[in-house]
């Protein structure tokens, strides 16, 4: 039987530098995480070799540097990632970054670091 989920719930694991991450939805086809990103911090610029990835920002402001061209996601906008583009998301701004990253199929595994 389905159940509600939220970060309450939800399967944590921690990444980078004091990041949060829950799986929302963790199957062989899909992978929906929300994530927490404090001030100041990056994950690594890389890529997925087939993952495709939506972020979509909650709270926040994500700064999307996408092949060399950042985009500013304030909350309620989100930007696609296709697969095999370089990518990486840092939080500049004063307020913890919130944002769900949707991926088909699931990027866990699939990553190149540049």
């Amino acid at each position: 039987m389905a159940m509600p989920i939220s970060i309450e719930n939800a399967e944590h694991y921690n990444w980078g530098d004091n990041c949060d991450g829950w799986h929302l939805v963790k199957s062989a086809a899909l992978s929906v995480i929300q994530e927490r990103v404090p001030p100041g911090c990056c994950e690594q610029l890389h890529k997925h070799e087939f993952a495709e990835q939506f972020f979509f920002v909650l709270n926040g402001q994500a700064s999307l540097i996408v092949e060399a061209e950042t985009h500013i996601l304030n909350p309620q906008q989100g930007l696609h990632v296709p697969a095999g583009v370089v990518h990486q998301l840092c939080n500049y701004g004063e307020d913890d970054l919130v944002f769900i990253v949707t991926s088909t199929p699931p990027s866990h595994g699939d990553r190149v670091n540049q």
